[in-house]
């Protein structure tokens, strides 16, 4: 039903339309609308748009007065066919250059400027022909016409008052004074901006890219790391990378493992035998893939200086020849005990005080401990800017027993639960509260009578080359010389704690602060010193290090060039 009401609706709209067509004709005719106007339009078979006020403008005259009378049958109303002249658009079915309209038709004229590919000349090109009812007549195809000058010109003329009526319509041309289309031109600044617009679109689109990519291949890399590095501590069938090179490829910063990292190796830490206890901690000898390793388990009572040495062993740069190598730390136990354990590496020679208990010293053997240390103690002194950057950390314990000895003779600081660390770009000295306190034999002057100055990170440097004087006075006493009249005969003295002869075992504050600051006491220079050229120069490095006042100290570094230089010329003199 709804096809049929859509079919009605379609004859009624088409009925609609002829009748209206029709009215409108005939009333224009019987009203005498002139049928003869003309001008650029387009042309009545192709309908291309109409152009005039182009250069090629084309003028039209009617010859005839024919053109400007309608007939008394149009005059009438009355339509009928008209024979016309044909050339150009005609019909398949023409006879003798003639064609027929259909009633209500018209005969035009028309000209159209077209462009000759072989010349490239503007040419006019005439036709003539009928004009069908249907196609307008004079109402729509003889209109004048408005188009743009960029499209060649076309002019019509039509007629209807008699048959062959458009042998009479005479269209003059007038060229154009262009042979060929120019196209359209943009003026100096049109074009310098849409260049800078151009390059600039190009120029942010290029870099996007760039940072895009960057992006991704930098998300990329950091995904893979983490799985590396467990695929590094998983793989055992072919072959595992050693603790040091894992160490080096793992960080490049110099603090150490990633936390992941550090507690699956303390996970995987065999516990073989214990190789000393202190007063804070006791020491294993454990394995980790079959490397040796030493791991320190501190007191439940020493969480405090457990987190201050793992903090400072992961500052940045921290990794030293001459600083203990830090491997990992972690905290494991059940819910009845709790274990803190830092894991470092394992020097079997142990430390120094026990070294040097077992072992005399040539003097090589001797400049090679003293230079180490020197070098340790200036690192952790030197603050190194940048970006990272490492700070200027005070050991505040240094002593022989906090002093590791390696297979090559070098030294090994240890042991930083009571460093601080200092930054000169914040100006603030990083104190990390502790109960614990330093060894009270080894401590400075100022620090007995409770003179160091706390806002100052150098009084803790100086503190600590009071403490190394100490250490290099150790070292000295086991460097054998050579017996005056004997050649053959070496000696030197046994081991001692610095002022073992006139302090206790276990000296108290009262006792030191005696001693060192009342009576101002040192230990003593040997005479035999005096024949060796390395002791000769250690014994006054050591004298200026525990001087009282710490101004007159030498820094670590100093003391480490002056150890340098030694090898070349043994008659440094201190200044």
């Amino acid at each position: 039903m709804a096809a049929a009401v859509g079919r009605s609706v379609c004859g009624c709209f088409v009925l609609f339309i002829l009748f209206f067509d029709g009215t409108f004709s005939a009333t224009d005719r019987a009203e005498g609308q002139p049928m003869l106007e003309y001008g650029q339009s387009q042309h009545p078979l192709d309908h291309t748009p109409l152009s005039t006020g182009s250069p090629g403008e084309i003028e039209q005259t009617q010859q005839g007065s024919g053109v400007q009378d309608a007939s008394p049958e149009v005059a009438s109303g009355a339509a009928r066919a008209l024979q016309c002249y044909c050339e150009g658009h005609c019909p398949g079915n023409v006879q003798n250059g003639t064609c027929e309209t259909r009633p209500g038709g018209s005969c035009f004229a028309s000209v159209e400027e077209v462009l000759d590919e072989e010349t490239k000349q503007w040419v006019p090109e005439w036709s003539h022909g009928c004009m069908s009812p249907e196609q307008g007549g004079g109402l729509l195809q003889c209109k004048v016409g408005t188009m743009s000058p960029q499209i060649h010109g076309k002019s019509i003329v039509c007629c209807d008052n008699e048959n062959f009526c458009n042998r009479e319509l005479h269209l003059e041309f007038n060229p154009r004074t262009t042979t060929t289309p120019e196209p359209p031109k943009l003026d100096a600044s049109s074009a310098h901006t849409i260049a800078l617009i151009t390059s600039v679109v190009i120029c942010s689109t290029v870099f996007l890219l760039i940072v895009f990519i960057v992006f991704c291949v930098y998300r990329r890399r950091e995904k893979r790391k983490p799985a590396y590095l467990m695929n590094s501590l998983y793989n055992t069938t072919s072959g595992h990378l050693p603790i040091a090179d894992l160490v080096e490829q793992s960080s490049g910063s110099g603090s150490g493992l990633p936390l992941l990292v550090q507690r699956t190796i303390a996970k995987q830490i065999h516990m073989v035998h214990s190789v000393g206890k202190g007063r804070y901690g006791e020491v294993w000898l454990a394995k980790w893939r079959d490397e040796k390793v030493a791991v320190k388990i501190f007191f439940t009572t020493e969480e405090a200086s457990w987190f201050r040495e793992t903090e400072i062993y992961q500052t940045v740069l921290m990794r030293n020849e001459n600083i203990l190598g830090f491997i990992a730390a972690d905290i494991k136990g059940t819910g009845s005990w709790t274990q803190m354990l830092l894991i470092t590496d394992y020097h079997e020679l142990g430390s120094l005080h026990d070294y040097l208990q077992k072992r005399v010293l040539n003097p090589h053997m001797l400049k090679t401990l003293a230079h180490s240390l020197s070098s340790g103690v200036a690192h952790l002194h030197t603050e190194i800017f940048g970006t990272p950057g490492k700070p200027s950390i005070a050991h505040r314990d240094i002593k022989s027993k906090n002093i590791l000895v390696k297979r090559n003779g070098q030294c090994a600081i240890a042991d930083f639960g009571l460093a601080v660390k200092y930054t000169s770009e914040s100006n603030e000295i990083q104190i990390a509260p502790n109960t614990r306190v330093g060894t009270r034999r080894y401590m400075a002057p100022e620090v007995l009578s409770e003179t160091l100055d706390l806002k100052s990170f150098d009084a803790f440097k100086m503190a600590d080359m009071y403490s190394v004087g100490l250490v290099f006075w150790e070292m000295a006493r086991r460097c054998i010389t050579t017996v005056r009249g004997a050649k053959n005969t070496t000696t030197c003295e046994d081991y001692a704690l610095p002022y073992q002869d006139v302090v206790p075992a276990d000296p108290s504050f009262d006792d030191m602060y005696a001693v060192v600051c009342v009576k101002g006491v040192r230990p003593p220079i040997p005479q035999r010193w005096q024949d060796e050229d390395i002791l000769v120069v250690l014994s006054k490095i050591m004298q200026e290090c525990w001087h009282p006042s710490p101004a007159v100290r030498l820094t670590a570094l100093r003391v480490k060039k002056t150890l340098v230089k030694l090898e070349t010329d043994c008659t440094i003199k201190i200044v």
